[in-house]
């Protein structure tokens, strides 16, 4: 009889199967053009390359990799991916049989006569046969939200690499913005000394005095806000390296040179190579897996238990073989009436599953959008770095030209101050718009999912030894 009941049940779980998510993308998508929109004719296939090193800023590079070691959001998605990976083994492990021993000792004291004692020793089993798949699809859901986790620490690296990234080409700014409020200042101080002496050689007005000691003041107001812009943006970026943020680090040098767009892929390349992408299509299948668990629920479920046990009046009993006693029971159940509570949880499953179906198309939506917005933002914005450098250059030759006539009686102060505050405006512009085009490059790392030496040798799968 036991050999009948496991030889029915293993027949039982060779017939059933897990089945496949219900719920797939389909025609919730749109469909993706073979190129972007935005992108010019000079781009093409996405060929794998270090976007970090292409930035070719030694410092950055440094700056990336520490953050990975020390960043506190990133370590944080990969405490969530061991405690996902963790969930996923005991969701697994539904689908053994389980395995228990058991030592009892018992003592009884009668009101009347003398007491006795019990020893027994035994082994119990039970296991359920997944005979609809809903135990396996329960595992399958759980594996596929590890998956996603791993997804999660993929998309946190390139978010923290692309914001430490910003942040260093903002530092990189505010020094560069410093800089030219403390050269301004100089500036100011010597025509201010300028002024005096004309005036004192009664070739100008004290009222040429007061404008110029007024717009040195201004240029100092302005130097000591630019040091306190420095000193948050360094704080900002030393706080995502994990270090103590005292706003001891200094960006010296300048932006780097960007090469012309080349191989950017496609908007199809994104739906395999963007990790947030990926998580949202594991996310989907569990969401599918978990909503046919829940229609399975309705249907019978056998599980099979049994036991093996010795014991008696003495310990020495519990090792007496001829004392064991051993039994095997089978049982077949289904639901009948619970309140509608299943088909209530069935209908809950599924729309959860409709909620990050629905999710997953806006996700795809979204990195498309972000995609085609930093493409085209690329070639404005080399357009306008480009027409702000010749804005500069302009206004720097007025300036020396409005100086020397200034000096020779020609222009008046304002002449100057305005010439001055022309060049100045304009170089603080230029710095600005190299800023805002580095950073558009980064963005449009970030949404090509692009590939870069720190994320590989910070692979989720690696570290933990799958």
């Amino acid at each position: 009889m036991r050999k009948s009941l496991l030889v029915a049940a293993t027949a039982l779980v060779a017939t059933s199967c897990a089945s496949l998510p219900a719920y797939e993308p389909g025609d919730s998508l749109p469909a993706a053009p073979g190129a972007w929109s935005s992108a010019p004719a000079s781009t093409g296939p996405y060929e794998a390359q270090d976007w970090v090193n292409s930035l070719d800023d030694a410092q950055l590079t440094s700056l990336i990799d520490e953050a990975f070691q020390s960043n506190p959001s990133l370590n944080q998605s990969f405490a969530r991916y061991r405690a996902a990976r963790a969930a996923a083994r005991v969701a697994g492990a539904n689908r053994l049989p389980s395995l228990n021993a058991g030592l009892d000792y018992t003592r009884r004291e009668p009101n009347v006569g003398s007491g006795s004692d019990t020893f027994s020793l035994g082994l119990s089993a039970a296991w359920e046969a997944d005979l609809w798949g809903r135990v396996a699809d329960g595992a399958n859901a759980s594996a596929r939200d590890a998956e996603a986790a791993a997804e999660d620490v993929r998309a946190s690296q390139l978010s923290i690499a692309g914001l430490v990234a910003k942040q260093w080409y903002a530092l990189t700014e505010a020094h560069l913005q410093t800089e030219l409020a403390e050269r301004d200042v100089a500036t100011r101080q010597s025509f201010l000394s300028l002024t005096e002496r004309r005036f004192a050689r009664g070739l100008v007005r004290s009222s040429d005095v007061r404008t110029a000691r007024s717009a040195l003041a201004s240029s100092e107001a302005a130097l000591a806000s630019r040091r306190r812009s420095e000193a948050s943006t360094a704080r900002a970026l030393e706080t995502l390296l994990g270090r103590y943020p005292a706003a001891s680090l200094v960006s010296d040098g300048d932006f780097s040179e960007l090469d012309p767009l080349t191989a950017i892929g496609s908007p199809e390349d994104i739906l395999s190579r963007r990790p947030d992408v990926r998580a949202a299509e594991r996310r989907l299948e569990a969401a599918g897996l978990r909503a046919d668990a829940a229609r399975k629920a309705l249907y019978p479920s056998l599980s099979l238990s049994g036991g093996s046990g010795t014991g008696g009046p003495s310990a020495e009993d519990m090792l007496d073989l001829d004392t064991m006693v051993s039994s095997l029971t089978a049982s077949l159940f289904g639901p009948i009436f619970n309140g509608g509570s299943l088909r209530a949880q069935r209908e809950q499953a599924e729309a959860n599953a409709e909620a990050q179906l629905q999710a997953y198309v806006s996700t795809v939506l979204t990195a498309w959008q972000e995609a085609e917005n930093a493409i085209h933002a690329d070639a404005i914005l080399e357009t306008r770095v480009a027409s702000l450098r010749q804005a500069f250059e302009e206004a720097a030759e007025a300036e020396q030209l409005v100086i020397r006539q200034y000096a020779s009686g020609v222009a008046t102060i304002f002449d100057l101050l305005n010439a001055q505050s022309r060049r100045i405006s304009a170089e603080s512009q230029y710095i600005s718009a190299r800023r805002d085009r580095a950073t558009n490059r980064v963005d449009l790392y970030l949404a090509i999912a692009g590939d870069f030496s720190a994320a590989q040798s910070a692979d989720p799968a690696a570290l933990t030894g799958e």
